[in-house]
């Protein structure tokens, strides 16, 4: 009889307690803000973290979790009778932390041979961020709790990565003059436009799709690119920073048009908020199926 345990980290913004709940385990993203380091989802609310970095004088830094947490992980696992451990992590074109859990697998064949032989472990490459592949570990932890196979819950997952996109719109364009990401000449002349944009983020990468005029234009198109992308029947969340106001706004819209809620709405966490800043709002969608190379 299988026993199926899901592993992630903490950029998949699943809320702790819902973790705790469907008994996935959430690995924290380690990240420095003017000198100090940090670990997300412990050290900090998100709110309190959305302030720090209001605060900052520098753009806060990630980094990758170590293998050696990873390889604590797996063996804990595997002393726990877990046959099949199913990790997905943060997209590996974003962060080494896939790389890491790579290093973790081969020191835990090699170092604890035993456990190893009992239990197998599923690495996937998220290709996306925060609900992106949050939404995906909640539906496989359920389906697992379920009495589905590690087959089944897998495809589920992929099947989710396979069709998931992101459309996120920044109110402010301080962070990515800071990170570097836009010139500080073209920072400036957009906010003197009032030029806000939308990014789509889909198989680990990113692009602006467009920029709008204005923050009262903002919700509009968002809900727009949204409703176009959706897959009929499709799922879909709402993330955002600390604009309460139009995340409620964006709500409301899209469950007029679309004619059903998101399935929720979620904070993003510091992974995502360092680039984009906390000014943000976002949906994530389930779209057409992509076939993967």
């Amino acid at each position: 009889m299988q026993k199926i345990k899901l592993l992630t980290d903490t950029t998949s913004d699943i809320p702790a307690e819902l973790a705790q709940e469907l008994g996935i385990e959430l690995k924290s993203i380690p990240l420095a803000v003017n000198g100090k380091s940090y670990l997300e989802g412990k050290d900090f609310t998100n709110q309190e973290f959305y302030e720090l970095l209001m605060r900052s004088t520098e753009i806060p830094a990630t980094s990758r979790i170590n293998a050696i947490d990873f390889l604590e992980s797996y063996c804990r696992a595997a002393s726990e009778g877990v046959t099949d451990l199913i990790h997905v992590t943060i997209c590996a074109a974003g962060s080494g932390t896939y790389e890491s859990a790579l290093t973790a697998q081969e020191m835990f064949r090699s170092k604890e041979p035993q456990l190893a032989a009992g239990m197998r472990i599923h690495l996937l490459d998220s290709r996306s961020y925060s609900f992106g592949y949050g939404h995906a570990v909640l539906e496989g932890a359920r389906l697992a709790r379920g009495g589905a196979q590690a087959d089944e819950v897998i495809s589920s997952i992929t099947g989710w990565l396979d069709s998931t996109e992101i459309f996120l719109a920044c109110y402010s364009l301080d962070f990515a003059k800071k990170s570097g990401r836009i010139h500080s000449t073209a920072a400036f002349v957009g906010e003197l436009l009032g030029l806000r944009p939308i990014i789509h983020m889909v198989d680990g990468g990113n692009h602006i799709l467009e920029k709008v005029r204005g923050d009262k234009n903002v919700v509009p198109a968002v809900c727009r690119l949204t409703k176009a992308a959706l897959a009929e029947g499709g799922t879909y969340y709402i993330m955002k920073g600390m604009l309460d106001e139009p995340a409620g706004e964006l709500q409301a819209l899209l469950t007029e048009q679309i004619g059903y809620p998101p399935a929720g709405v979620y904070n993003l966490g510091a992974s995502v908020s360092i680039n984009s800043g906390p000014k943000v709002i976002a949906t994530v969608i389930q779209g057409k199926r992509r076939p993967q190379k």
